[in-house]
């Protein structure tokens, strides 16, 4: 069963939240996050290489002592203020007339380490300790990882009532369109059921943030070796997160496009899509996928509809059954020698939220020879990858909206 602890959030005043809270490290690059950053952004914190002109290499110690700099002066300026109790805060974002309501909790490090806390895809050493670098230098998760957990009744009864009975201390639209939405829950007696609640759910999942995760939890565990004093209570063991419940989440898909047909004209890849493929050319409109195992094409100025036949796939396989398995196996592998789709400079990989009309352009530009969208993974999938010790092939899944950083803030100590 998990751990989760209220705490003191460190967060921006109401009036200024729209200018301080920005999207998360890894969304932009240091020369979008420079052009977007305003005078109060936290990008100047996660980013602090936009600070140099020119723009400094991220992971260089100017850019760390940047960071450290910046959180400081944040908070003497008062652009950042400490709660003065503990608590939880529900957070909510609105995308597309849709709203996910989630609660802003500390999880647990020994949860994580013990696998209660699971994941669905692998990390990168060198990611991980980027991150680590930045949670040890501000002794702080200044950004939050995305989780999902069971849905629970009564939890989403408390959250119901909270939203209705108690006006929002943030609600704001951001320049992405998105609306993000926040509630303090100053009950003590609210805060310490949601705690009583939780420690009946046996795991939560991570959604979104695994090298944040890694990192965030890593870090409270070379805390605890360094205190020869060390309870298990310390604010250290716990790390930032936004638990959502899984019914409120939907993944969007996540497309590929290739550079070449592994020396095939169009015509040869097409009567060899068709061994594995029932192939239906759709003409010059855009075609969605319309279910598990149906994939779309866009070829030449045309879209095809490509729907995997019986006995190519394994639906009892929790990895077999995914979409990317399939297209990974029987197109990139077999047919386009991609063997590696993390070091394959052949493929690329185009978030769903750009939609269908991305692929389109990127393959009408001469960039790409072929584009591929697939329908989306479910969370019920990812459960059970994560659940059955699984991984997930790369690039699999993509959630949005992302949380905004800078909303809360949890210092170690």
């Amino acid at each position: 069963m998990v751990k989760i602890k209220p705490f003191a959030a460190i967060r921006p005043p109401r009036e200024i939240v729209r200018e301080v809270a920005s999207r998360p490290y890894d969304v932009l690059n240091s020369k979008e996050a420079q052009a977007e950053a305003g005078e109060k952004s936290l990008l100047h914190i996660i980013k602090p290489e936009i600070d140099f002109d020119p723009i400094i290499d991220e992971h260089s110690q100017e850019a760390y002592d940047k960071a450290v700099e910046n959180f400081k002066k944040w908070q003497e300026r008062g652009w950042l203020k400490q709660d003065d109790k503990q608590m939880y805060y529900v957070y909510a974002q609105t995308m597309d007339g849709r709203t996910q309501y989630g609660l802003m909790v500390c999880a647990n490090v020994e949860d994580y380490m013990q696998g209660r806390i699971k994941k669905h895809e692998l990390t990168r050493k060198d990611k991980e300790e980027d991150r680590m670098i930045h949670v040890r230098i501000q002794n702080a998760n200044v950004e939050p990882v995305f989780f999902a957990y069971p849905d629970v009744a009564e939890i989403n009864q408390i959250v119901e009532t909270i939203v209705k009975n108690q006006p929002a201390e943030y609600d704001f639209v951001a320049e992405d369109g998105f609306g993000h939405h926040f509630w303090p829950i100053t009950d003590d007696a609210i805060n310490e059921r949601i705690t009583q609640i939780f420690a009946t759910i046996p795991a939560l999942y991570v959604a979104d943030g695994h090298h944040r995760t890694a990192a965030a939890a890593l870090v409270g565990e070379e805390k605890r070796k360094q205190n020869p004093h060390h309870t298990g209570n310390e604010e250290y063991n716990f790390f930032l997160a936004v638990v959502f419940p899984e019914s409120h989440l939907k993944i969007i898909d996540y497309n590929r496009v290739v550079t070449n047909l592994n020396g095939m004209t169009s015509s040869q890849f097409i009567a060899k899509l068709s061994t594995d493929f029932e192939v239906i050319e759709k003409g010059s409109s855009i075609y969605t996928p319309t279910g598990l195992h149906n994939f779309s094409m866009y070829l030449d100025g045309k879209w095809y509809a490509l729907t995997a036949k019986k006995g190519t796939y394994n639906d009892a396989d929790p990895i077999g059954i995914l979409d990317v398995t399939v297209i990974s196996n029987l197109i990139f592998d077999k047919l386009l020698n991609i063997k590696d789709l993390r070091t394959s400079k052949n493929i690329d990989f185009v978030g769903g939220i750009r939609g269908l009309g991305e692929l389109k352009r990127r393959v009408d530009s001469g960039e790409m020879a072929a584009a591929f969208a697939l329908y989306p993974v479910t969370m019920q999938q990812l459960i059970n990858i994560a659940d059955t010790g699984n991984i997930m092939p790369p690039k699999t899944t993509w959630f949005e909206p992302k949380l905004r950083s800078g909303i809360a803030i949890h210092k170690l100590s």
